[in-house]
């Protein structure tokens, strides 16, 4: 864990990798597109997954009605755009959100978002492959609430910057690293958002699962991982994966 007197150091190190450039942004607010753009591609690049979104955009539609009208070879082509790891599933998941939305919410999903947080996170975590941690993103980056929701690549990089504890879940280790990195930030949706969205960008790129570039990272002077592994000659980081 960071020193309790360290409270900046987190908006600190996120100041420092807005130099790197700004990540690529889901293109809208809506929580109904933010589910697709969830859908639409698995380990995939951002500029990839903007590719398959707004394939689907063009060639289908994104109204629900357009989505479960689509043959479903063109919802597969589109969902290979955004990677070949579970494609045809990723298609049949696009119906299920369309149809869900469709039937329960008459098509507007945006009225899930004046749910209390607890019911707002509960329904989209209802939806295929999106589950806690995906619905707090999914209401970060809607703008609904100021949750700080991360993915594997955002987690990855607070671990190996010292928030949170090495518990044995997922969920537990996100959540603690969650709780460490919150106390750190503004509690505004768009510190929070900004955070999320520079850390994953930076898991993606240079503080990867396997070999990360540590010696290229602007964060390496300030993180346990990275001067391990400048100082073990610039071997692999043994940090959290």
């Amino acid at each position: 864990m960071p020193a309790k007197s360290s409270r900046s150091r987190l908006a600190r190190l996120i100041r420092r990798l807005r130099k790197g450039g700004a990540p690529i942004e889901a293109p809208s607010r809506d929580p109904y597109h933010l589910l697709l753009w969830e859908q639409v591609a698995y380990l995939a690049t951002d500029a990839d997954r903007l590719t398959a979104y707004r394939a689907l955009e063009e060639r289908v539609g994104l109204a629900p009605e357009r989505i479960l009208q689509a043959r479903r070879p063109v919802l597969e082509a589109i969902t290979r755009q955004g990677g070949a790891i579970a494609w045809r599933e990723r298609a049949e998941r696009l119906r299920w959100v369309a149809e869900r939305v469709l039937d329960k919410w008459n098509g507007n999903l945006k009225a899930a978002l004046r749910l209390p947080f607890d019911q707002a996170r509960r329904e989209l975590a209802r939806y295929p492959s999106i589950g806690v941690a995906g619905a707090e993103r999914i209401l970060l980056l809607a703008g609904a609430y100021p949750v700080l929701g991360l993915d594997s690549n955002a987690l990855r990089v607070l671990q190996r910057l010292g928030y949170g504890r090495p518990l044995k879940t997922w969920d537990a280790q996100y959540r603690s690293a969650q709780e460490a990195a919150s106390a750190e930030l503004p509690r505004t949706v768009a510190a929070r958002k900004a955070a999320y969205l520079l850390l994953r960008h930076h898991g993606q790129t240079l503080c990867r699962r396997n070999v990360p570039r540590c010696g290229e990272c602007p964060l390496v002077s300030d993180c346990p991982t990275g001067i391990d592994t400048i100082g073990l000659g610039g071997r692999r980081a043994r940090g959290p994966d």
